[in-house]
């Protein structure tokens, strides 16, 4: 679990900030590497979409690293989200270990 109030970085600030600045790259460059519409990689910069693991296989093929890489990024910021937000949190509280599981 994580142990953080600190919000971790997102998709979009990893896309920008650690491949698209430093490698001089748009987001039409990049959608046309990766095959996909401009408005795929403008709803991924800007965190309006999810890493699926199909476009976490793409990244990583186009950037040069994992996939693993890309669904950790999206799976701590979901884990993230979920432990502050205030529904998401009472859902969890109501859940009820079961007694061989504890």
């Amino acid at each position: 679990m994580l142990a953080t109030k600190r919000k971790p970085a997102t998709i979009g600030e990893i896309l920008v900030e650690e491949f698209l600045r430093p490698m001089g790259l748009t987001q039409i460059a990049l959608a046309e590497a990766m095959g996909v519409s401009r408005k795929h990689v403008n709803e991924l910069c800007n965190d309006r979409r999810s890493v699926t693991a199909p476009t976490a296989l793409i990244l990583a093929r186009v950037l040069g690293n994992s996939p693993e890489f890309w669904l950790n990024v999206q799976r701590r910021s979901d884990l993230w989200e979920a432990m502050h937000s205030p529904r998401q949190r009472a859902r969890i509280k109501r859940a009820k270990p079961l007694p061989s599981a504890a």
